[in-house]
């Protein structure tokens, strides 16, 4: 492994945990302040950036994006999102400190972690360099990542979801720009991919719980680019093809545990009528 290599997932990491802690930081402020509506922009982003604490975790944030972009630089897609993937088990660590894990989080967090790490392995034998990849592809990547989105975002729950998806599509079009000359022209849709995924976030922040929206919008961050790397920037599927299926399988199962509402807990003492 080159130490340029070496350099790229070293930025991948400090990059996961970077992200993470901003998303952690940004929904307990979310999550208290009035009602964020599409309707009123500018009074929903002067709530969010007039809030110190919360101006600072969007602000490490973007430091994390940047260093995201240093390590795409450097290593190929797929193994800076291996590296990055394990920002949900810090995630989850802020969110057990602050107020403890349900039990079916606990599992979900646990399923994802371990589909991660499978993830990792599959890319054993995996080559260290990618193509440019063809820019149809990633265009119509983008293009099918933001219709589902839409229809993510219009189900219960699918912020997150929404969020992830159109994360990735960023993604997936900032390594498509890395290149330089006309592929700069994946910039703008870069911006509005990561715009769109901004406002998803910050939405599904006040609507549900940090491990719904920003963990499932990690896990999808970090999932679809790898399959995205594998198909469309020639990074091929490594020596265990299998296992990476299996990955991806532990991924969304983890997903769906994370994004599923919580079962209403009986009340102790009442007991349940049923009449015709």
């Amino acid at each position: 492994m080159t130490l340029e290599l070496l350099g790229g997932l070293a930025l991948a990491l400090v990059s996961a945990a970077a992200l993470n802690w901003g998303y952690f930081v940004q929904h307990g402020v979310a999550a208290s302040l009035p009602p964020l509506s599409l309707r009123r922009p500018l009074g929903s982003l002067r709530l969010l950036f007039g809030h110190l604490r919360w101006l600072v975790g969007f602000s490490v944030g973007i430091g994390g994006w940047v260093l995201y972009v240093a390590a795409l630089a450097l290593a190929p897609l797929s193994l800076v999102q291996a590296a990055s993937a394990g920002g949900i088990g810090l995630l989850a660590l802020l969110v057990s400190r602050h107020a403890g894990l349900a039990a079916r989080e606990r599992r979900g967090v646990v399923v994802a972690i371990a589909g991660l790490i499978l993830l990792a392995a599959s890319l054993a034998g995996h080559a260290a360099h990618s193509s440019g990849g063809s820019w149809e592809a990633a265009a119509a990547w983008v293009a099918v990542s933001g219709v589902v989105a839409a229809v993510a975002a219009s189900r219960p729950a699918g912020l997150g979801v929404a969020a992830g998806v159109l994360y990735a599509a960023g993604d997936v079009a900032t390594k498509a720009a890395v290149p330089g000359g006309a592929r700069l022209g994946f910039v703008p849709v870069l911006l509005a991919c990561h715009g769109l995924a901004f406002v998803a976030l910050q939405l599904g922040f006040q609507r549900g719980g940090v491990l719904a929206t920003a963990g499932v919008a990690t896990l999808l961050t970090n999932a679809l680019p790898i399959a995205a790397g594998t198909t469309i920037f020639g990074e091929g599927l490594g020596s265990l093809p299998s296992l990476r299926v299996l990955a991806f399988a532990c991924t969304v199962a983890g997903a769906t545990l994370l994004v599923r509402p919580a079962s209403p807990e009986p009340v102790p003492g009442r007991v349940r009528i049923l009449t015709d």
